[in-house]
This record gives structure tokens, sequence and C-alpha cells, in this order.
């Protein structure tokens, strides 16, 4: 069975954060659909730093379909789109209920997953400067945190998308599959352990 994730970009979507998440996926032999959250169901979005990128397809044409796991990425603009669209709550609500994995990085824990409560018992991470938003006893103060007991998978930014996408990846299926990946990548020391064991 192919193992599939959901990633929702909406206009205002982080690049790195989007893009990144994606490579390694697909790296990892992973099916990824990169869904549009826009008012005119349009495939192509102006992620944060004024770049395009296409969908593969609207969300609301996916939201019923299956996936292992959905990842939201951060940057504010895309991220507040996200708050406010019914179909990107429900999905993540309904993922969750399911047992499914949801990943968020950046401004999408805090503005999305804390501001609507879909998580009253996780843990989580995000961008540093929205640890206000986040309840202070669900932060937690790493590069990647994930919470085993309701499948929640944070992260803080940009820079940490590779962790991000690696620790997804080794959730999905496998640390050997991860390993791979990571070794494909020149990773600066630290960033993984994935080579070290």
């Amino acid at each position: 069975m192919t193992i599939s994730v959901l990633i929702c970009i909406a206009h205002g979507s982080e690049e790195i954060e989007t893009v990144t998440s994606a490579d390694l996926l697909v790296r990892a032999g992973i099916n990824v659909t990169l869904a549009s959250v826009t008012e005119d169901s349009s495939l192509q979005v102006t992620a944060s730093r004024g770049m395009k990128i296409v969908a593969d397809t609207p969300l609301i044409k996916v939201a019923d379909e299956p996936f292992d796991a959905i990842v939201l990425p951060g940057g504010l603009a895309g991220a507040e789109t996200f708050r406010d669209s019914p179909l990107v709550v429900e999905k993540v609500r309904r993922m969750h209920l399911d047992g499914k994995i949801v990943a968020a990085i950046c401004a999408a824990p805090a503005i999305v997953l804390e501001y609507h409560q879909l998580f009253p018992l996780g843990n989580m991470t995000g961008y540093p400067a929205m640890k206000d938003k986040i309840s202070a006893n669900k932060w937690v103060d790493r590069r990647v945190y994930f919470d085993e007991r309701v499948n929640l998978l944070t992260s803080q930014g940009p820079a940490t998308s590779f962790d991000f996408a690696l620790k997804l990846i080794e959730l999905l299926v496998g640390r050997e599959i991860a390993g791979n990946v990571a070794s494909q990548l020149v990773l600066p020391n630290g960033i993984n352990d994935y080579l070290e064991d």
C-alpha cells in the first residue's frame, strides 16, 4: 500500500517549509498531494516571499480522500488562511480522530491548531516568536517535537524543515528510509542522527 501525505498550501505559505517537506517525502517514495486552499480553487499560489507554487488540486476535491498524514506549512498569511478555512480545520479534525499524523510547522501550530483547540492534550512547538499563542503547559522548546499520544508532529521554522520532514518520513515509512534520504542531503552535523547508529 502506498503511503500518502496531503500538504495544504495557500497564498502566503512559507516556501522552504512547503517545498522541503514535499521534496523529502517524494525522495522517500511517499505519494504527496499539494492541495491549494484558495477562495477561487485556483491551483497557483503566491508564497510568502513571492514565489509561485502550483498545487496538484484544490483541497475541496480531495478533502474526503484518505491520507496517512496532513502537513500545514507556516507563513503567517498562509496559516491564517488555514485557520479561517472550515475545510482545512475539519480535515485536520477528521485525520486526528482517525489516528493519522497531523504535522504543522512554524506559524501553523499556534495559528491553526491551538487557535481551534484541535489538540487540547497535545504538546507542541512552533515559531518561537509565537510561543505566547500556545498554552504554556503545551509548549515544548524543540526544533521538532512528536507527541506520540496524539500523533502530532510540530516544528519551529524554515531551517527546521529538514528535521521536520525526516521525522515525518521516519514515522510513516521507518528510520532506515529516513536515513537513506538524509544521506542524500549533505546535511550539517547535528541536523539528524540517522547515520550515527
